[in-house]
């Protein structure tokens, strides 16, 4: 019988996921299809509940659901219950386990970010929804010292502080309000800027002026193409990375944990390369043509707090 794996979201677009997942498990002989499902809020209890018949390996969740679907599973790992996010469904049988795959993920761009000089222990983070969470837990467990929030909705940024309380007690985790003054005076001690936001997913938008960014910063965009931050900061004279990498490995991480077998990492960057040079810039069913609301999470337009993976970026 043909197994099948699902994303599912709402909306649902073209998937740089979808491109992956399948040419992954044609290569290694695996029968089953990547499919999309778009679910609203309202029938995601529904939709998780059919992944408990015998057809489905699991399943991809993304925006708005990756936060609503962590009471829906039976078993939650460490890096989803650390997160309260989750973007990775396995089986146990008819249980259904939560995983986030998006923190592996965002440490394997840090690490490629970072190269071969010594990790940072400072960060500033933009964004705080599905994506920043898995930001947030993956700067924690790096040993990071100071890391400020920054999100339009202080609100927002706040709660995230308090669902890190415990596992931050070591360090500093700090929100701050959205003002251009206080974003440059944090820019100015940090080494690391994360853009966990969608701005910059469509059009020419950024989250921050150019001018803000002081040189010689580490800057990763969660979103998956060359954005304008990006440029701004590669005019600035900072080492820069798109949302490339942690998409392409939390996706591999996703493919392992379904199939038991190790992913085709590089078949699954080629055909990632090939899907964005064909224009799809979504990842997991992020919209590719409307414009996007401002206050995001993740590399996922914001509904529900996300960035990045299908699993990213799989938010």
């Amino acid at each position: 019988m043909t197994k099948r794996v699902v994303l599912i979201g709402h909306p649902v677009a073209h998937s740089l996921s979808g491109a992956m997942q399948q040419a992954a498990f044609d290569a290694l002989g695996i029968d089953a299809t990547y499919e999309l499902w778009d679910r609203p809020p309202l029938e995601l209890a529904d939709a998780i509940a059919e992944l408990r018949t015998d057809e489905f390996l699991g399943a991809n969740v993304t925006i708005p659901h990756k936060e609503r679907v962590v009471p829906l599973v039976d078993r939650l790992t460490e890096e989803a219950h650390a997160t309260g996010a989750v973007n990775t469904i396995t089986k146990e049988g008819k249980r259904l386990v939560g995983h986030n795959t998006d923190v592996p993920g965002f440490k394997v761009a840090l690490d490629r970010l970072v190269g071969k000089q010594k990790m940072p222990r400072l960060a500033v983070v933009l964004g705080a929804g599905g994506g920043a969470r898995a930001v947030v837990y993956g700067l924690i467990t790096d040993g990071f010292q100071r890391v400020v929030l920054f999100n339009r909705h202080l609100h927002r940024a706040e709660g995230l502080v308090r669902h890190f309380g415990k596992s931050a007690a070591h360090m500093e985790l700090r929100a701050m309000p959205w003002h251009e003054s206080v974003i440059e005076a944090e820019l100015a001690k940090t080494r690391v800027l994360v853009n966990a936001t969608s701005i910059g997913l469509h059009g020419d938008e950024t989250p921050i002026p150019g001018e803000l960014i002081p040189p010689e910063l580490l800057v990763l965009d969660l979103v998956y193409r060359q954005t304008r931050l990006l440029r701004d900061a590669l005019e600035a004279g900072c080492t820069v990375a798109d949302g490339e990498t942690m998409l392409l490995h939390q996706g591999a991480s996703a493919f392992t944990l379904w199939t038991g077998q190790p992913a085709p990492i590089e078949l699954m960057q080629e055909k990632l390369a090939e899907a964005r040079a064909g224009g799809i810039e979504s990842a997991e069913g992020e919209p590719t043509g409307a414009a996007m609301p401002v206050e995001p999470t993740g590399s996922e337009p914001p509904a529900q707090p996300t960035a990045a993976g299908s699993g990213g970026a799989a938010d």
